[in-house]
């Protein structure tokens, strides 16, 4: 016997069965549709679905009907056109810091959004990656509650983990906890990363996978005066694997070939200077650590660090001492 209390929910029924069985290439007719609600114990006839459909496109929705044989109707427009899911897919599978786990359930809850052939277009794509991913299922309530922290304005307590030759993680300053300012989240190198104030220390970053026992306290934040909302959106740029430190503003000699890697990394509006001999000198401002140094390298010998001098003296010593240790009798086996 249909459920009689399903008549009040008709157009929200009708709406979900022209998403989910609907598209551009998957028309649905008007018995279909009968179909389908009385499977959900709806009763409905021909005429009160016409009905229910001018209704939904006097409330906005794009339904287009083709008529003839085949003819049918489908829902046009949705919050997330096909390429766009596509795009969200990917990049939820592209990010390391979200789990296999969650990554299906992300792209399983975009289907939502798509017929049902699209949605199968986004499930093909979930195995599509290789890549390793976070095994820290937490990061999404640590973000969470990071959030919540910023936006009351409250200090944060935590416990910093790191790997260890175990394959295990274990607390850093013997498991005494951190206590910082939290001020912004930030997404870089593939990771999510705290950006924070701590007494004494200045503001700091911190690996959000790595955080674990994070309590929001009653203290308000510190270090206000040291945070600028407007320096946030380049407060990774100088930085080569988040290491912190002294930015140095560096002079680099660079065959032009390596143009376009350079703007990749610092951006168009960097300091270029073409030099006569084929190559362009290059100004940016760096932490100068071992990551930039590694990043150097990887070019073989087509850029050259010129300046500062102790920047190239350490790149020096740094090269002298990898040389050193192919110079030696084979390690041992």
């Amino acid at each position: 016997m249909p459920r009689s209390e399903g008549q009040k929910g008709k157009l929200v029924w009708l709406l979900r069965i022209l998403a989910r069985y609907t598209d551009e290439e998957h028309l649905i007719n008007v018995p279909r549709i009968l179909e389908l609600l009385a499977a959900e114990g709806i009763a409905a006839e021909r005429k009160s679905v016409y009905d229910d459909i001018a209704t939904l496109r006097a409330l906005g929705y794009d339904i287009v009907q083709h008529r003839g044989r085949g003819g049918g109707y489908y829902l046009a427009s949705r919050p997330f056109q096909l390429p766009e899911l596509k795009l969200l897919a990917d990049s939820v599978q592209a990010s390391r810091f979200i789990t296999r786990k969650k990554s299906d359930q992300l792209i399983r809850a975009l289907s939502q959004f798509a017929s049902q052939w699209e949605a199968n277009e986004l499930q093909r794509q979930v195995f599509a990656s290789s890549r390793v991913k976070s095994m820290n299922e937490s990061i999404y309530y640590n973000v969470d509650a990071l959030h919540r922290a910023i936006a009351s304005d409250r200090q944060v307590r935590f416990v910093y983990q790191e790997w260890n030759l175990d394959k295990k993680k274990v607390a850093r300053r013997g498991g005494g906890a951190y206590q910082v300012s939290p001020w912004a989240l930030l997404w870089e190198e593939e990771n999510y990363y705290l950006v924070a104030f701590e007494e004494g220390k200045g503001m700091r970053h911190y690996r959000v996978d790595k955080m674990t026992s994070i309590t929001t306290l009653e203290q308000p934040r510190l270090g206000r005066e040291k945070f600028d909302p407007q320096k946030m959106r380049n407060y990774a740029k100088p930085m080569f694997g988040m290491f912190g430190g002294p930015v140095s503003r560096v002079e680099l000699r660079c065959e032009n070939s390596v143009i376009g890697p350079m703007l990749d990394r610092f951006g168009t509006g960097v300091i270029i200077m073409p030099q006569p001999d084929g190559r362009f000198t290059l100004y940016a401002d760096v932490v100068v650590s071992p990551p930039f140094f590694g990043w150097l390298c990887g070019f073989g010998g087509r850029v050259e660090l010129v300046a500062p001098a102790d920047a190239r003296q350490q790149l020096r010593q740094m090269l002298e001492t990898i040389s050193k240790a192919y110079q030696t009798k084979e390690p041992a086996q």
